[in-house]
């Protein structure tokens, strides 16, 4: 009732119910916030709906994919609501993954071996064929999207972030639209071929081959090379970091990076290797491989910090109704107004009016570094595409 004297939807109540906390991470579209809610701590992702006018059908498609996903390696839907009007946003709310992400949980450990590596990649192969057989494509698997539910050592490992996964119409129905993680990404999404399923496999074995030996099998900085090294150059497996790891893990690696979708495993077929069994799986230590890859991951994840809190930013921008913001900075990590006014302290009556045009001052600079680099990704992305279609064009052997 209240709801609608304030001309809100009847959903907009279960907000109070919930108080917003850290803010886990942010996007194109809004944000991700940890939240306390009736049935414990958990995960909510607010999508302002200007961000996708005339794509609503994709927040749609999340929800709907989202409530009909029962399994114990994927992340739990748990409900959402909606604002209209200064506060027009979408609320989702999942189960909150606190155990850490895959390859940070590794590091916490005394020892990791192929054998460990082969029962976590199972795991995750599980929720795929899941997801699969219900004609659900992920299209964004990689190891930021692995969590652990609980900090408990047998916590399952859950597979989260459904924001680009697609459900098929039919069982050939051909997907068109560029998605993925750069590294991550099949040769037929980066060529704009059309994909579908075996994406996710392609993934799964850039996942494992990474999880086996702490660097990626691919390692082109630029489209245009990685599609190269994709399509053209075979898996290799260095000596000085693979003479410990078994031959099935290979195997099992080969199958799932195969450059021809057609030719590659599907979940079905990498389930029945002989590697997830664990038998032939070594107890070689994977650890100091791993942290080795950790250690260059933690130095982008400092760069990724300063981007997240530009985005948040550039999307108070974006809001309506600022003074009512979910668009929370994480407390954690200072705001860059707060780095613009060291030692600034503000009074009970608010910011000083100096304080305020400083902050103008940042958020206006902020708003044109994020429009630049929407330039200049516009550019390249329009230089990468020229290239692209000029290595299609080029005849295969």
């Amino acid at each position: 009732m209240l709801s609608r004297l304030h001309g809100q939807p009847d959903s907009y109540d279960k907000k109070s119910k919930y108080r917003f906390g850290r803010t886990l991470g942010a996007g194109t579209y809004g944000i991700v916030r940890e939240a306390d809610g009736p049935t414990g701590k958990v995960a909510i992702k607010v999508i302002l709906k200007k961000n996708v006018k005339g794509n609503e059908q994709m927040v749609y498609d999340e929800l709907n994919l989202l409530q009909n996903m029962k399994h114990p390696h994927i992340v739990k839907f748990v409900d959402w609501f909606e604002s209209r009007h200064l506060q027009d946003k979408y609320y989702i709310v999942t189960e909150l993954a606190t155990g850490g992400e895959l390859f940070d949980r590794i590091c916490e450990q005394g020892k990791f071996t192929e054998k460990d590596a082969s029962q976590t990649i199972k795991q995750v192969l599980n929720a795929v064929d899941y997801l699969h057989s219900k004609d659900v494509v992920h299209r964004d698997l990689k190891p930021e999207n692995l969590l652990y539910l609980t900090r408990e050592t047998d916590s399952d490992l859950v597979l989260a972030d459904f924001g680009i996964a697609k459900m098929l119409d039919s069982k050939s129905e051909v997907l068109n639209t560029m998605a993925g993680s750069f590294g991550y990404a099949a040769p037929e999404v980066m060529l704009k071929k059309g994909h579908g399923k075996p994406v996710d496999m392609w993934s799964m074995g850039v996942i494992t081959y990474t999880l086996l030996c702490g660097y990626a099998p691919f390692r082109s900085e630029n489209l245009p090379d990685l599609i190269e090294e994709c399509t053209n150059s075979r898996v290799i497996f260095h000596e000085r970091y693979w003479k410990d790891v078994s031959d099935d893990a290979k195997d099992f690696i080969l199958g799932l990076l195969t450059p021809n979708p057609d030719d590659r495993w599907s979940s079905g077929d990498a389930l029945k290797h002989k590697w997830l069994i664990g038998e032939s799986a070594t107890e070689h230590n994977l650890l100091p491989e791993i942290k080795a890859y950790m250690a260059k991951a933690r130095l982008r994840r400092g760069i990724e910090l300063i981007k997240l809190k530009n985005r948040i930013e550039a999307l108070k921008i974006q809001e309506d109704d600022p003074d009512n913001t979910d668009m929370q900075a994480d407390p954690e990590v200072p705001s860059p107004a707060s780095e613009a006014v060291p030692g600034q302290v503000d009074g009970p009556a608010g910011p000083s009016s100096s304080a305020k045009q400083t902050i103008q001052k940042v958020k206006g600079a902020i708003f044109r570094e994020v429009v630049m680099a929407k330039v200049r990704e516009m550019r390249q992305q329009e230089e990468d595409d020229r290239k692209v279609e000029e290595v299609g064009k080029q005849p295969t052997m």
